[in-house]
């Protein structure tokens, strides 16, 4: 790796040490290339991130998230919501619920019809394949040998059986592997996990690239600005230790910030929109208008139950029996440490005539205190969250300066669609039936959020925009297609310029039916190869 001065100089740049970002240094690094990789936040050494239950305590913590807040929107009762985003090694791999799921074959095939060529399900389920080590499942689908170790939920409590119990009760179907042949129906979650701890890319991915000759790791590296000659990108500024340094990439350089971040990066780069570039005082390098644009994300609704007669995670995250639970976790590598956010799913849709879900239920054995982000009520508790799976509003990521450190502006456009209420009220609807079924009725003190009184059409529209949050799903604002408001073609390179790319979340056309972690390691995977590809 060379270094001349306050340059260094590699094949490949890397701007972002996330999710994608990991396995990109990983794959590239691996094939003999020399790379570079910088991330803006420090290694992933809080022990937290580490203990699949430690998530919670992630959501704010400001040494290794983000911590965004959109702008508040009328939409949903003038609110800002907090998207947590991961700001460390593995990015937010290292601060995620671990859950590993692929979504609906559909989704993909979708990708395709809008013009992202070969990306059909056929066509990435090799690498869905490659980055994963599932023991269970067909071989056909499921990968045998990747870097990620995908494990069902190690301890299951009764209520989540039962949960799977009572949607079958209402005629929502068994599904072994909701990663498998069928995606639709009602499934035990899995994980992504390393051992007992989190599986992170950090902890995966880069793990095996460490030490590594040809790779450099540069944490708490900030990236300022894009460097280009011409329309080609030769390289990045960023500040490390105080001082601003060059990044400079022989063959590409990789965007792998982030919904956010990368998008952001671009325009204070002087790419993106000319007129929004313009009013905000950044020369023009390339006008590109669908930088920014098209966000998507999963807007989510909780229904909560008070419980008797079974145990929830509630009195289990409490002392005495922490105590005993942290010894179980260290003993066995099992027990209430080891869960992550949800541990059953299920999949339906809000009306006849779709082709695929629109409609994810997420059931936690746990219930949370309104009134304190993050905490556990005291009382024995159970949720199951309605995710508009499928959201048709888009909104947008606009930088408000070229100062690259002033956050940009987050305006997600919650329910800024009719027919996305309409899916949270189908949803809704469909928890109290699961509620009702006699696996879970008998387990069920009453209903305490939005409680049994909110029972109309307009009430329930009411609460689900007052009280409506989000599963950090978002995706969308470096749009992969052919078309001219696309960020970046199929082969994800940024279009009308030269040696850049971005992978990462952003480049997803819509966000997938399910959680976008796994997707979003598919995608760098399948990015990695192209770049080898191209470069043969």
């Amino acid at each position: 790796m060379a270094e001349a001065g306050t340059d260094l100089l590699a094949d490949y740049v890397i701007i972002g040490a996330g999710s994608a970002g990991c396995v990109l240094a990983s794959r590239l690094s691996e094939g003999g290339a020399q790379v570079i990789l910088l991330e803006a936040g420090p290694t992933d050494w809080h022990p937290m991130i580490h203990v699949p239950a430690g998530v919670l305590k992630l959501l704010h913590n400001p040494l290794v998230n983000w911590n965004y807040a959109t702008d508040p929107e009328a939409g949903i009762g003038g609110r800002q919501i907090h998207w947590p985003r991961g700001r460390v090694l593995g990015g937010s791999s290292s601060i995620n619920g671990m859950l590993w799921i692929r979504g609906n074959p559909a989704d993909y095939d979708g990708w395709s019809q809008m013009g992202c060529k070969g990306w059909s399900f056929d066509e990435v389920l090799p690498y869905f394949k490659s980055i994963e080590r599932y023991a269970p499942g067909e071989p056909e689908r499921r990968g045998k040998s990747g870097p990620i170790l995908v494990e069902d939920y190690r301890t299951t409590l009764a209520l989540t059986r039962r949960f799977v119990e009572a949607a079958q009760q209402v005629g929502i179907p068994f599904t072994r592997d909701l990663n498998g042949r069928q995606h639709e129906g009602v499934g035990y979650s899995q994980m992504s996990r390393n051992g007992r701890l989190r599986g992170s890319t950090a902890r995966t991915f880069l793990a095996q690239a460490k030490g590594r000759p040809n790779l450099r790791i540069a944490t708490k590296a900030f990236a300022l600005r894009l460097l280009f000659a011409d329309k080609r990108c030769v390289g990045v500024v960023f500040r490390h230790k105080g001082q601003d340094r060059h990044a400079m990439a022989a063959r590409e350089v990789i965007l792998s910030g982030g919904t956010i971040n990368s998008p952001h990066l671009l325009q204070v780069s002087g790419i993106g929109p000319a007129v929004h570039l313009k009013s905000i005082g950044v020369p023009v390098v390339h006008d590109l208008p669908g930088v920014g644009a098209n966000l998507s994300d999963h807007y989510a609704i909780r229904i909560s139950h008070r419980v008797k007669g079974a145990v929830s995670i509630n009195e289990l995250s409490r002392l005495p029996r922490l105590a005993g639970e942290i010894a179980r976790w260290l003993t066995t590598g099992r027990g209430a440490l080891t869960f992550g956010v949800s541990s059953a799913q299920a999949f339906a849709r809000s009306r006849e005539g779709l082709a695929s879900p629109d409609i994810q239920l997420l059931f936690s054995p746990a219930s949370y205190d309104q009134n304190r982000f993050g905490e556990l009520e005291r009382e024995p508790g159970m949720t199951i969250a309605v995710s508009i799976a499928r959201p048709e509003s888009r909104g947008t990521i606009m930088a408000k300066s070229p100062d690259p450190f002033l956050r940009p502006s987050l305006k997600p456009s919650y329910l800024s669609v009719p027919s996305d209420l309409r899916v949270a009220l189908a949803g809704i609807a469909l928890a109290r039936r699961i509620f009702a079924a006699p696996a879970l009725a008998g387990h069920s003190v009453k209903e305490i959020t939005p409680g049994p009184e909110v029972g109309t059409e307009a009430a329930l529209a009411d609460y689900i925009r007052q009280q409506g949050t989000t599963i950090y799903h978002i995706v969308g604002t470096c749009r992969m297609g052919e078309d001219p408001m696309a960020v970046v073609d199929s082969r994800l390179k940024v279009r009308g310029l030269a040696g850049l790319r971005v992978i990462d979340a952003s480049v997803m056309p819509a966000v997938t039916t399910a959680n976008t972690n796994a997707p979003t390691i598919m995608i760098a995977e399948k990015g990695a190869a192209m770049i080898r590809q191209d470069a043969a």
